[in-house]
């Protein structure tokens, strides 16, 4: 497949995807957020934890 060939297939593809897709209600959002921070926040509790562990183990 030449070059020409493969980006008209890419933009056919990114079409396609684009008229599945919707946009999400303002709940299903809100949902998204919450799960986002608090999978933030467990990723910073342990990255802080194990940073305390290790100033601890240096001592």
């Amino acid at each position: 497949m030449n070059i020409m060939t493969r980006f008209t297939s890419f933009l056919q593809e990114c079409k396609r995807v684009f008229q599945i897709t919707k946009k999400p209600s303002k709940t299903e959002y809100m949902a998204i957020v919450k799960v986002t921070s608090i999978g933030i926040a467990i990723i910073g509790v342990v990255g802080f934890i194990i940073s305390i562990i290790a100033q601890m183990a240096l001592k």
